[in-house]
């Protein structure tokens, strides 16, 4: 497993249990970041790896107080308490992670999360530098962008994040999709696993 040659390059359906072994292999408690773009099937793959998932949508900014351009940019979102907050975990040690709502876009608590043979961290911007210190198996999820759009409808229709599909597909086009691609490739780089999602169904 390396990152230096190039990320080992999976795909979707042999991903989970590839993914898993790696883990194991290395003995001892495992942090395993997933990356990817919108809708790419980050938060999927990471519910299939293990039932303690923290999501960097939880360390967001209140979007009231942040305005549009720059509210998926990493700057804005809280990483220095997401890699704290990993640190803990990987170490055996339960913490309390912020608790984000789609609902007012804003943070509405904590919560706390215990520890776990392999805990998972997903979201945008799991690779990022700091949260990307505390990651033992970096993983880069890519899908086709007409598939991702057609997952992301589908999530909103299902009331998953209650925007209307006007506001979706303004979001995604002017500020998810530009903002994630300044730094895809360095993710891409940094990434052990490149796990290709081609299905229509994965999200």
């Amino acid at each position: 497993m390396s990152s230096e040659g190039g990320p080992v390059i999976l795909s979707w359906h042999e991903a989970s249990e590839a993914l898993l072994a790696a883990a194991r292999a290395r003995g001892g408690r495992a942090v395993i970041g997933v990356t990817g773009a919108v809708a790419a099937g980050k938060s999927t793959l990471a519910r299939a790896l293990s039932p303690v998932v923290v999501s960097t949508d939880h360390y967001l900014p209140d979007y009231d107080v942040t305005p549009e351009h720059l509210r998926d940019l990493p700057e804005s979102s809280d990483l220095a308490r997401l890699a704290r907050d990993l640190a803990e975990l990987r170490a055996g040690r339960a913490t309390r992670i912020p608790r984000w709502s789609f609902e007012t876009h804003s943070r509405v608590g904590e919560q706390e999360v215990a520890p776990h043979e392999i805990v998972v961290v997903e979201g945008l911007h799991a690779l990022h530098a700091l949260p990307r210190a505390h990651v033992d198996i970096a993983v880069f999820v890519d899908a086709p962008r007409d598939a991702r759009w057609a997952r992301a409808v589908a999530r909103e229709k299902a009331g998953d994040r209650p925007w209307p599909i006007e506001y979706l597909e303004h979001f995604f086009t002017t500020v998810a999709e530009p903002t994630f691609a300044l730094h895809a490739e360095r993710y891409r780089a940094s990434a052990h696993f490149l796990v290709v999602n081609d299905g229509a169904r994965h999200r």
